[in-house]
């Protein structure tokens, strides 16, 4: 079972994770993170960049590897994860630019991004703390409804509800690509960590169902429920439709001491 914990706000969510991170660096200067993009994860990235200006710690040698990115935005394109992923954490946090990934980055063909991609993550030792988010219709980095459960880095099309949900990035949900290069759930189980984030009323489906509904390719952040090792950082909102939410709220509530995420 996934450990879920119930905040009261976002900005205490990324608090957490935050300080998961760090504990994490201290103990293992080259640490590998697995870094989602989109409006969720940046309370993390806001609480680790104030953690690192407070606490000054080298994160120098820090690796990382984002989820996914578009196929066929041009080179420089803002809304690229490239560019999201080099504003919103590379720059904040000091990191090492060369030492940040993203799928496609190494591969003059698209056809052979995806496997170079899981290449370059096994090379470094696989991923010790997986950042995530989830959408709407239940998929988490890209793999969209049907994925399968041993799916690796590859070329997926996106939904018109992906989109849809993504348009606030562009002019217009014209301008949002619809096709993508995404970490398959194969590959994100593979992380030693997990720590999955949602807030707000509109992804309380999708929460209760990758938490405590079936294991099923509909739903692929179910996915979830297979790996060992998962931290699900929820605001009230989000927790909304969970049936066992005050079980939750018990275990935080009466951790032991030495107990974090």
């Amino acid at each position: 079972m996934a450990e879920v914990v119930i905040v009261d706000h976002r900005e205490q969510a990324g608090e957490l994770a935050a300080h998961a991170i760090r504990s994490l660096i201290e103990q293992q200067p080259d640490a590998v993170l697995g870094l989602a993009t989109g409006s969720t994860p940046l309370p993390v990235y806001q609480a680790l960049a104030r953690s690192l200006e407070a606490n000054p710690l080298d994160v120098s040698a820090v690796r990382g590897f984002a989820l996914d990115e578009y196929v066929g935005l041009p080179e420089g394109h803002p809304e690229s994860y490239r560019a999201v992923i080099t504003r919103e954490v590379v720059e904040p946090l000091g990191l090492t630019p060369s030492l940040v990934h993203l799928p496609g980055y190494n591969s003059p063909a698209i056809e052979t991004a995806g496997a170079n991609y899981e290449r370059d993550i096994t090379d470094a030792g696989g991923i010790d703390l997986q950042i995530l988010g989830i959408g709407s219709t239940g998929h988490i980095g890209f793999n969209e409804p049907g994925s399968s459960f041993a799916s690796l880095t590859r070329i997926k099309t996106l939904t018109e509800q992906t989109r849809q949900d993504n348009a606030r990035f562009f002019d217009s949900i014209d301008d949002v690509p619809r096709h993508c290069l995404t970490q398959g759930l194969g590959t994100i189980l593979r992380a030693r960590h997990l720590v999955l984030l949602a807030f707000g009323e509109g992804k309380a489906d999708a929460i209760a169902a990758a938490v405590e509904g079936p294991l099923t390719a509909s739903q692929p952040g179910s996915a979830i429920q297979l790996h060992p090792h998962v931290t699900v950082l929820v605001d009230e909102a989000a927790a909304s439709k969970l049936q066992n939410a005050d079980y939750y709220r018990y275990t935080w509530a009466n951790r032991p001491d030495w107990q974090t995420i």
